[in-house]
């Protein structure tokens, strides 16, 4: 007996126990008479127990799913007690699936199930029936509705809503932590029997991994489960209904779980002992090597700090964690010397930066290595004494004096000399020079610190062994000053005395400038060069003066201007003095001592022309010499006659045009009718460029008539110049089809020069005199042109 057929059995004998009857009762409502009940119910003796009608009594019906009989399902009958059972009462059904899943007996009210029904789509249905008369189609009973209930079987098996979970867990957990929890659904009835009810259990992943049966939650199962040995794993869970009894439906799922890092691995160096080199030379900064602890955990659990603990070179030497590949670098601190140590030796330390205070236990999370660095030996270029030199020196100094040595040595071993120069490009003017040998600066050209107060050099050191490995240094030269400078007035004063002043009047404030500095500061003292009798210097203290005058009234027609010479001293050693002297104007002034008008202006005007002067006049000749050289160009072009005195002379001449022609039906081209103009020959024109030798008297042809052929007109003139004794011979080209025999120029057609292949050689025709130079010139110049193109 298989499965299904024990759970038929099953329902059916449920049914059979069922406290309902299987058919709906009907009675009309009006009619309260008691009738008999069309429904019966055996009781235990056997006889027909009556019930007292209702107004509509019905149950429920109940259907079991997943029917497979070949016949349409019963599902129950519906009688109305007005059926007497000839036929004159229709059954009616409406609601769901009335007529397609449900169908009724209009004469006896069975109703069927035509196809096969499924829970879970649909759990009941509710439905509508009446009786009517088929003869009045009244209804005999009022509608009525009724629910037919659908039974559950176990046809559903438990579903995870993801086939593959993904979870993880921190490693090294305790026995019991919470992974994930996956949970199955089942469609089937959870208050009908067990069919709902799931168990979870686990196929694959132990001893690992544990599965609660109820709540489906994974944990771990194994303690101190390590990452670095494994990290990945695979459990599988089974979902299983009937309470995971025999003959459950199962579903199962896949969860891969990932086992996370924590801090449980200290740093460790590979080796206890590395060595690294370092040139002597190299700046500071400069990184030697990089170190690197291994660390098996991962991310911030791998951070690493490095740090020298120890050893003797912990002055000279600095070590910076590299973030990104965790590794420690050494860098110079100081400059290294091989002279003075060769090796240093290093205690780096390399720690966690996030340690996990529950693996205190596994022991301390750091590690130390020893790390020995040579200094190796390179040739040095010369070091000098000081990183930089001050020379002070006075300005008045004799040449060729030592103001300064600079020192420099070889810090190799071997000592090599040194060799000094200066650099030409911070002393253009060469004022210093510097002795090779001892490095002692001295000037050879005078110094002026009116000029240039400072001096800044550069003093070059190389090695006479290897001169390519030099050492600069700055060297500053203050240039000290020297009282070598008079004072002068400080500005151009423009002095008058009016025609009506007073004795002791003021008429200019004057002050003087010097180009020394001296320590305790400018002093100038002011006085006459000579006793005046019209003016007079009064010294202020304050290195200005007054000029007063010493008499009454001055004319202007009697003496416009006055010279004053003035003595400026300064108080310095030595001292210093100059003259400078004002002109004084004597002008016509107002009451108020206002200025009207002079007799002449008395500025003190340069020697010299300034730039701008000498440049406008230089201008002005250039502009001057192109008028003149245009002008000239103009006037020769002037004189130049043409070749050809007139257009209407066409003999012989060759006419360019820059356009191709028609061909010979092209009649627009060319103007036949100036070979047939008479007035083009009736003046014969004698050449102006050379003195002919017999002058002949020209001859006049006859014109040709209008009916003339061009052929036989061009034949015409040819020959009469070829026999006119007259005809001179003009520079320009004639080309003629036969020039006669005994010629000694031969043909200088050109009408066979397309068949010659060689380029021709025309230099023979400056041989033949004056009167072929324009012919020569033109074929030379054609000669150059084809061979330049």
């Amino acid at each position: 007996m298989t499965i299904q057929q024990v759970l038929l059995l099953l329902l059916l004998w449920m049914w059979l126990l069922h406290p309902c009857h299987t058919e709906m009762l009907f009675r009309r409502t009006p009619d309260l008479r008691p009738k008999s009940f069309g429904g019966r119910v055996s009781g235990n003796d056997g006889k027909a127990i009556h019930r007292q009608k209702r107004g509509w009594m019905w149950n429920q019906f109940f259907l079991l799913e997943e029917y497979t009989g070949s016949d349409y399902q019963y599902v129950g009958k519906l009688h109305s007690d007005q059926d007497k059972g000839d036929g004159s009462l229709k059954y009616i059904l409406s609601g769901d699936g009335a007529g397609t899943l449900f169908i009724i007996d209009e004469k006896t009210g069975d109703i069927h199930a035509t196809r096969r029904i499924d829970r879970e789509e649909k759990a009941f249905y509710t439905l509508r029936a009446q009786a009517i008369n088929r003869r009045t189609l009244r209804p005999v009973e009022p509608e009525s509705e009724f629910v037919i209930k659908i039974h559950d079987i176990n046809d559903n098996e438990p579903t995870f809503p993801e086939e593959i979970y993904t979870a993880s867990v921190p490693e090294m957990s305790v026995v019991g932590t919470s992974v994930v929890q996956v949970t199955a659904t089942d469609a089937d009835d959870p208050s009908y029997g067990n069919s709902a009810r799931v168990i979870y259990s686990i196929l694959q992943g132990q001893p690992y991994f544990s599965v609660e049966p109820e709540t489906g939650i994974i944990r771990t199962a194994l303690p101190n489960m390590n990452r670095e040995n494994r990290e990945q794993y695979q459990v599988v869970i089974q979902a299983k209904d009937m309470g995971g009894q025999m003959g459950g439906l199962s579903g199962t799922t896949t969860v891969n779980i990932t086992l996370t890092d924590v801090n449980d691995n200290p740093p460790r160096f590979p080796q206890s002992t590395i060595h690294l080199r370092i040139p002597e030379s190299s700046p500071v900064g400069t990184a030697i090597g990089s170190i690197k602890a291994t660390d098996a955990d991962t991310g911030k659990n791998a951070e690493v700090e490095y740090r020298i603990i120890d050893g003797d070179g912990t002055d000279m030497f600095d070590i910076v964690t590299q973030k990104d590949t965790q590794e420690g670098i050494i860098t110079v601190r100081k400059p290294l010397d091989y002279e003075t140590r060769r090796l240093y030796t290093l205690k780096v330390e390399a720690e966690n930066t996030h340690v996990d205070p529950r693996f205190y236990y596994l022991g301390p999370f750091k590690d130390t290595t020893i790390v020995k660095i040579s200094v190796e030996d390179v040739d040095e270029p010369p070091v000098f004494s000081r990183s930089s030199y001050l020379f002070e020196v006075h300005e008045d100094i004799e040449l060729g004096t030592i103001i300064g040595t600079v020192m420099a040595r070889d810090p190799d071993s071997a000592s090599s000399p040194i060799r000094f120069s200066l650099d030409r490009h911070t002393d253009l003017d060469r004022i210093f020079n510097i002795h090779s040998g001892n490095g002692s600066i001295y000037t050879s050209k005078p110094l002026d610190r009116e000029i240039s107060q400072w001096h800044n050099l550069s003093v070059i050191a190389a090695e006479i062994n290897n001169p390519k490995d030099t050492t600069r240094v700055p060297v500053y030269v203050r240039i000290l000053d020297v009282n070598d400078n008079a004072p002068q007035f400080a500005v151009f004063y423009d002095t008058f005395v009016c025609e009506n002043a007073r004795a002791g009047q003021l008429i200019q404030t004057i002050s003087a400038v010097d180009k020394d500095d001296p320590l305790g500061g400018q002093k100038f003292f002011f006085s006459l060069a000579a006793v005046n009798p019209n003016f007079t210097v009064q010294d202020n203290e304050d290195n200005t003066a007054r000029i007063l005058t010493r008499r009454n009234g001055f004319s202007r027609h009697e003496i416009n201007t006055y010279l004053l010479p003035v003595v400026i001293s300064d108080n310095d050693y030595p001292i210093q003095s100059s003259t400078g002297t004002l002109t004084i104007r004597v002008c016509a002034c107002d009451s108020r001592g206002n200025m009207q008008s002079c007799s002449a202006e008395a500025l003190l005007l340069p020697a010299g022309l300034s730039t701008g002067a000498l440049v406008a006049i230089l201008l002005c000749i250039i502009i001057l010499l192109v008028i003149v050289v245009l002008f000239a160009a103009l006037k020769r072009q002037r004189k130049k006659e043409p070749l050809i005195l007139s257009k209407e002379d066409i003999r012989d001449n060759i006419v360019s045009y820059n356009d191709e022609g028609g061909g010979e039906e092209d009649t627009q081209a060319f103007d036949i009718g100036t070979l047939r103009n008479p007035a083009a020959i009736e003046d014969k024109k004698l050449r102006r460029d050379i003195i002919p030798e017999t002058l002949f008297v020209p001859r006049r042809t006859p014109s040709a008539p209008d009916n003339t052929d061009v052929r036989d007109f061009i034949n015409q003139r040819l020959k009469e110049h070829d026999t006119d004794p007259s005809a001179p011979p003009y520079d320009s080209l004639a080309t003629y089809a036969y020039e006669g025999n005994d010629s000694i120029a031969e043909s200088l057609s050109s009408l066979e020069s397309g068949t010659t292949e060689g380029d021709q050689n025309y230099d023979y025709l400056r041989e033949w005199g004056p009167r072929f130079n324009k012919l020569a010139e033109m074929y030379g110049g054609g000669e150059s042109d084809k061979d330049t193109s």
